[in-house]
């Protein structure tokens, strides 16, 4: 282990390094803070203190009386599906293109840090795109992605191919993480969205996951005039209604 980093932040990144690798896997049992002990050589403070923070951080479940083991992300499913906006605009028959505002490498500080877990410093891409729907700005892209994740992330024309479908090409997406929220946005939005200055905007917060660690951490801004999230679920074991049935919630609407 790197002498350089505390000893808890070393055995953190190792088992963080084993559940990315597939090496541990979801329910599969952690090492005990016993097992770190006399493994690693390391104290029970810093062996407690190194499966504490992975089970506050989510990569670990710790169950009393039974132990330790990596948890199951696609146990907390969504509603809302993670869709491709361009593919989104297709399918309503209308033309899909974008505008790069920023696409550069940076360092992961603060919020980024904390949503992506990596430590302060960590190399990312900050991409911020403008979404249209037949050439009227529908969406502000303002995403970040893990470098060691898509390495040739800077090199990539987003005009041409959408970040979801790049990333996606990159490596299946496993598991995803959104909350929706209602906003007043700052000028700089509302530039890039032509929005009115008392319009509210619809703000989605999304990470996702790959190889059990969040690779991407993404804010996708709406103008509240000219967006909508829609969803429809179907239980287990229950047929799905038809296209036509389901349309009629969208007549009521009008």
């Amino acid at each position: 282990m790197n002498a350089a980093r505390p000893r808890y932040q070393q055995l953190k990144d190792l088992i963080i390094e084993q559940i990315s690798s597939g090496e541990l896997r979801p329910s599969d049992r952690v090492p005990s803070e016993n097992d770190l002990v006399e493994s690693m050589n390391v104290s029970r403070m810093t062996a407690n203190r190194a499966l504490r923070e992975l089970n506050d951080e989510g990569y670990v479940e710790r169950i009393a009386g039974r132990g330790t083991f990596v948890a199951d992300f696609r146990s907390q499913s969504h509603l809302l599906e993670v869709q491709n906006i361009a593919d989104e605009i297709r399918s309503r028959g209308h033309t899909h293109s974008s505008t790069v505002v920023r696409q550069s490498r940076q360092h992961a500080r603060g919020e980024v840090a904390r949503a992506l877990h990596v430590p302060q410093g960590t190399d990312i891409f900050h991409l911020l795109l403008v979404h249209h729907e037949n050439n009227v700005p529908v969406q502000l892209e303002d995403r970040h992605v893990l470098a060691s994740f898509a390495p040739a992330c800077g090199e990539q024309d987003f005009t041409r191919v959408t970040p979801s479908a790049y990333l996606t090409s990159v490596a299946p997406l496993q598991e995803a993480e959104q909350v929706v929220r209602a906003s007043m946005p700052n000028s700089a939005v509302r530039q890039h969205l032509q929005m009115d200055d008392d319009e509210p905007s619809l703000v989605v917060m999304r990470r996702t996951w790959s190889k059990g660690r969040p690779v991407t951490f993404a804010r996708l801004h709406h103008p509240g005039s000219r967006y909508e999230l829609t969803g429809h679920y179907t239980p287990p074991g229950t047929l799905r209604s038809m296209p036509a049935d389901v349309m009629q919630l969208e007549n009521l609407r009008k």
